[in-house]
């Protein structure tokens, strides 16, 4: 009867280790290209892309090759493994994650926050107060 017990028991603690470990590798914070360069752990950066500087998909490599700047005014070019986002090109801020090696920030992950269509409609009306 203690050996079943026992065995529930290594069986919950097993199950809290791993949920607990995959807890923490989910969990990535926020920072800058500073911050990723000085930890080299992955990290989300949030920016904007530089729209003057080159920006390229690689087809045979399948990279998708970009500068981004972040909050603070660092730029960095961006590898990204896979194809351009969407709506890249239209985005108001774009957010990174990934690490900092040899000189590039390699992402794994893009988001693209795109204008509301609702922001875009209350620009042009002009409020009247009575």
């Amino acid at each position: 009867m203690k050996i079943k017990y026992i065995i529930a028991g290594l069986i919950i603690i097993t199950a809290l280790i791993f949920g607990s470990l995959s807890f923490l590798q989910s969990n990535i914070e926020y920072g800058t290209f500073s911050d990723a360069i000085s930890t080299g752990k992955k990290i989300q950066v949030n920016g904007h892309w530089v729209k003057e500087d080159p920006t390229n998909f690689d087809i045979e490599k399948g990279q998708f090759n970009f500068y981004m700047m972040d909050a603070a005014g660092k730029k960095l070019p961006v590898i990204y493994e896979g194809a351009k986002p969407n709506n890249f090109e239209i985005a108001n801020s774009i957010v990174v994650k990934g690490k900092y090696v040899d000189g590039h920030f390699h992402a794994t992950e893009i988001l693209t926050k795109c204008p509301s269509k609702y922001e875009a409609e209350t620009e042009g009306k002009s409020q009247t107060v009575n």
